[in-house]
């Protein structure tokens, strides 16, 4: 796959205080939001060739969309796909530099 495809799978970083709190930990585990019908093996070919880093497992959750209701008018939030991935020993991925 070319690099720009690998963009299409990786959304964003999802970056929290329990995201945070997972890539400090022993094992380093980051949190993406990916295409709802990216599959594993996708999700960790882009983290490597994006990152520069080996994936030991990728772990996937789909969180179903809310639905809101501002004064009479009913909608519901996209769906989203998200990534658990954890790296092997000796492998991070620095997303903020110099802070």
């Amino acid at each position: 796959m070319k690099k720009l495809q690998y963009f299409g799978i990786v959304k964003r970083p999802i970056i929290t205080e329990k995201s945070t709190a997972l890539s400090r930990g022993e094992d380093k585990g980051y949190l993406f939001e990916v295409a709802i019908d990216a599959n594993k093996e996708e999700i960790k070919e882009a983290i490597e060739n994006l990152f520069d880093v080996k994936v030991k497992e990728v772990n996937t959750v789909i969180v179903r969309g809310k639905v809101k209701q501002v004064k009479r008018v009913t909608g519901k939030r996209n769906n989203r796909k998200k990534a658990y991935v954890t790296l092997q020993k000796g492998y991070s991925i620095n997303f903020i530099q110099g802070v």
